[in-house]
């Protein structure tokens, strides 16, 4: 068994979903046009979408992977309210994407490279630590570091 399979912590639907946002991030990282980050949102035993980053084909600095999977997931089910769902991302959410998840009631995010492993570049105020955000608002819950290096190469330099 692998780590993320005796992750107590973890549904066996976030486990799937971080393997495939695992597989997406890899994926993705080898094409020109496309950015090695990928993200998730899990509803209870399903994956509602796996997207990724689309910052460079869409020359849109807001189309994080957790922007873009939660604004498909709200388009699809009609509402603005995902209280019930999990994010998940290859990368520790930057603060605009905690923000959004915030915004559409998210509680829980797990995530695999943890923003003290990677480059800078990824946040815009990187004093600013994701316990800061758990502890400035409502509370949220966040797992961090999980399959991390799986992933971690991708952001070490920041050139993803």
């Amino acid at each position: 068994m692998s780590d993320l399979e005796n992750d107590t912590r973890l549904s066996e639907t976030e486990r799937e979903a971080i393997q495939g946002v695992i597989e997406r991030a890899l994926d993705a990282s080898k094409a020109d046009d496309r950015n090695g980050i990928a993200a998730a949102i899990v509803s209870g035993n399903q994956i509602l979408e796996i997207g990724e980053n689309e910052v460079n084909a869409l020359t849109d600095p807001t189309k994080h992977a957790e922007m873009v999977v939660l604004a498909a997931v709200t388009q699809r089910l009609d509402r603005k309210q995902l209280s019930e769902c999990t994010l998940i991302s290859s990368l520790q959410p930057c603060e605009m994407c905690l923000s959004a998840m915030r915004f559409a009631g998210i509680t829980r995010v797990i995530y695999c490279a943890q923003q003290e492993n990677v480059a800078e570049k990824y946040f815009v105020f990187p004093k600013l630590k994701i316990t800061d955000f758990a502890n400035a608002g409502a509370a949220f819950t966040h797992i961090g570091g999980v399959k991390e290096a799986a992933v971690i190469h991708l952001y070490a330099d920041g050139d993803e």
